[in-house]
């Protein structure tokens, strides 16, 4: 929405975003069309795959056009659309693959889903126009694809220096996301007067930890943000926290990493490897292990306790997001290849509807 919606909306095209907005409480941005749709959770799942069709033949009228986000989408495309664009983000298959959301999946099934995925992104490249987010998804295709990446609006000048009493999480909140440990973590900081803000919505089966949570005054959750202002909360923080769990398959740096060198912040991750090789590499932040909310609290305070360092590699992450990760540098590129895609003139009258799907894990 805040990157390529915003960069079509910019090149005068008009959007139409299918999404769970209700279910994860979000108004819809006026100037879209929006068409909402049921989140697919576990306990919902089949019945929201069933309503994914209707929603997509809705959203594809009158378009030029067809972008998805989610794998299983796939499955439900419209017999009748425009051009189709997968644009291959997050975990792809690996998050579907290794659970698929279903409780007590046979361990046979299990093993047999790695190469399900594999087929799928198969002839999905053989059907569809394919981007990619990172290069590290290229070895799953067997053809030449761009790449999109995750980048963020990056000020020129650094913000704030890195405070010592607050430190944050920016994006959607997901138990796959580490929202446990993050609720730890907010427990384990709150003798030190260090307080967790949690800046974005929350998957429904969440929901009433983290309101238990900000009930017993552990943290402050703001729920959904737009992006814009949810960056400005966050300058100024210890450090911001990102600290989804281990999963098979690429990975892609998460895009909350950027937004937190964007804006001068330290980052804390959990060591998925392009994650990992990106902060080390750049020293900007700290690798803690997975599900080690103890872990997370010690490198909190070492940052707090090391000004100075803190506000090096917050000073090393907004020099390296700005000149490789600023959406502007990347929006041109990902505009043209869809007006191409579209295979219409570019003019101020075109029309590209761009449906995104919503994340099903």
């Amino acid at each position: 929405m805040h990157r390529q919606i915003r960069a079509l909306l910019d090149a005068g095209h008009e959007i139409t975003y299918v999404a769970p907005f209700t279910d994860c409480n979000v108004t819809p941005d006026p100037g879209i069309r929006a068409v909402d749709a049921p989140r697919a959770t576990a306990g919902r799942r089949r019945r929201a795959l069933k309503a994914a069709r209707g929603a997509l033949k809705r959203g594809v009228e009158g378009a030029d056009l067809l972008v998805v986000h989610d794998m299983e989408l796939l499955f439900r495309l419209p017999r009748r659309r425009p051009v189709t664009v997968w644009d291959v983000r997050g975990d792809v298959g690996a998050a579907w693959g290794a659970a698929t959301g279903l409780p007590g999946l046979p361990g046979h099934l299990r093993r047999a889903l790695p190469a399900l995925v594999r087929r799928v992104e198969a002839r999905a490249e053989h059907r569809l126009h394919l981007i990619l987010a990172g290069d590290s998804y290229r070895e799953r295709f067997s053809g030449p694809h761009p790449v999109v990446p995750d980048a963020a609006y990056v000020p020129s000048v650094p913000p704030a220096r890195p405070g010592r009493n607050r430190v944050v999480h920016v994006g959607h909140l997901s138990e796959a996301g580490g929202v446990a440990e993050l609720v730890e973590t907010a427990r384990l900081l709150l003798p030190y007067g260090i307080r967790l803000d949690l800046i974005g919505s929350a998957d429904v089966g969440i929901r009433p930890l983290l309101r238990d949570a900000q009930r017993e005054g552990l943290l402050d959750w703001y729920g959904y943000v737009p992006n814009r202002h949810a960056l400005r909360m966050a300058e100024g923080a210890i450090t911001g926290l990102s600290l989804p769990h281990e999963a098979p398959g690429p990975r892609p740096v998460p895009a909350k990493i950027i937004d937190y060198m964007s804006r001068g912040v330290p980052v804390v991750t959990t060591p998925l490897p392009a994650a990992a090789s990106l902060v080390e590499g750049i020293g900007c932040g700290v690798v803690v292990p997975f599900g080690d909310a103890g872990a997370t609290v010690r490198a909190v305070l070492a940052l707090r306790d090391d000004p100075e360092g803190a506000a090096a590699m917050g000073a090393r992450g907004h020099a390296e997001a700005l000149a490789h990760h600023n959406w502007p540098d990347h929006a041109g590129a990902f505009v043209g290849r869809l007006e191409e895609w579209a295979g219409k003139p570019v003019t101020s009258g075109l029309e590209i509807g761009v449906l995104e799907a919503w994340h099903a894990i």
